[in-house]
């Protein structure tokens, strides 16, 4: 592997023309979200990522016009029903989280800032929440980084896991979009492992999931009071705003229902690539850095929430 990795670094031309075919392939319907974060993550060990610096950024912002893309296969009333279903259920689970977080943190003499964004990122929604806690605690880029390694490394393995346990355990499609959504970290898994399930557990998993994502102002406003830096910016997600809009376009204007299906299938795509670009974000290098500790304590509370929530959901 490491001749060719070293290959590969030794021409830049070819590296970059095999890392975009990979892509290419992704656009194909045959590739699934599992399957790209896969091929992203064997990309980067045996060709490696010549687009390192642009990948981190785009990440999010081809994210996030996916997530609105999809609000268009989406019927306002019945998310609506979804997201105050989940509310409560949010909450909970958010307040639990970062409990058990702040006490395991303490007990294997964690960072306090690493164990607070490893904590956040379960919490909540997982890059996104680290990136918008980050600057609010003044995280050092070392502990940014091992928190977002641990959380999308969770991350891949339930967007693997995930849909094989709830076929084994025949979750309705309601009940399993329900379950990734408190369960899993990242939007971005939330949607792929929810997307290869059904379009019933899509609908649901990105409605509760979005409306989860909202709970980071909160957090924010308690990270100032907390860590006392009121001189922080708290960010908004205001993708969130437009992933509504979609879906009301989709409800209540049939002019839209021409273009819904194509929007959608170009935003699956877009999700997809994304989940590519997160994989080839994973090297075994970045994750021998992470540490025993912080991954014990995201491995820890990511197992509590995930059968936590779904022995509610199953009673």
């Amino acid at each position: 592997m490491e001749k060719l990795t070293a290959y590969f670094a030794a021409h830049p031309n070819t590296q970059k023309a095999s890392f975009i075919s990979i892509i290419v392939c992704c656009l194909f319907p045959f590739v699934s979200a599992p399957i790209a974060l896969v091929l992203g993550f064997l990309a980067i060990q045996f060709i490696g990522n010549p687009y390192e610096v642009a990948t981190k950024k785009l990440i999010h912002t081809l994210l996030q016009a996916s997530v609105i893309g999809l609000g268009f296969g989406m019927n306002t009333n019945s998310a609506l029903q979804a997201g105050k279903e989940g509310f409560i259920f949010s909450f909970v689970s958010i307040i639990s989280v970062l409990t058990l977080g702040y006490l395991v943190t303490r007990f294997f003499k964690i960072e306090k800032i690493t164990g607070y964004l490893i904590s956040a990122g379960t919490a909540i929604c997982g890059g996104s929440a680290i990136a918008a806690i980050s600057p609010i605690v003044k995280a050092k880029p070392h502990q940014i980084s091992i928190a977002l390694a641990v959380v999308f490394t969770l991350n891949s393995i339930a967007l693997l896991a995930f849909p094989v346990i709830g076929s084994l355990l025949h979750l309705s499609q309601h009940d399993f979009g329900l379950w990734c959504a408190i369960a899993i970290h990242d939007t971005s898994s939330v949607v792929g492992a929810a997307s290869k399930y059904g379009n019933e557990a899509l609908e649901v998993a990105t409605t509760v999931k979005l409306a989860r994502a909202l709970w980071i102002i909160p957090l924010s406003l308690f990270s100032v009071m907390t860590f006392k830096n009121k001189e922080a910016k708290i960010k908004i997600p205001w993708f969130i705003a437009l992933f509504i809009v979609s879906m009301i376009l989709n409800t209540y204007f049939p002019i839209i229902h021409h273009l819904s299906p194509l929007i959608v299938k170009i935003s699956k795509i877009g999700l997809t690539i994304t989940l590519f670009l997160i994989g080839a974000s994973l090297s075994f290098k970045v994750l021998r850095n992470v540490g025993i500790k912080p991954l014990l304590l995201a491995l820890l509370l990511w197992i509590s929430i995930s059968i936590g929530s779904l022995l509610v959901i199953v009673k």
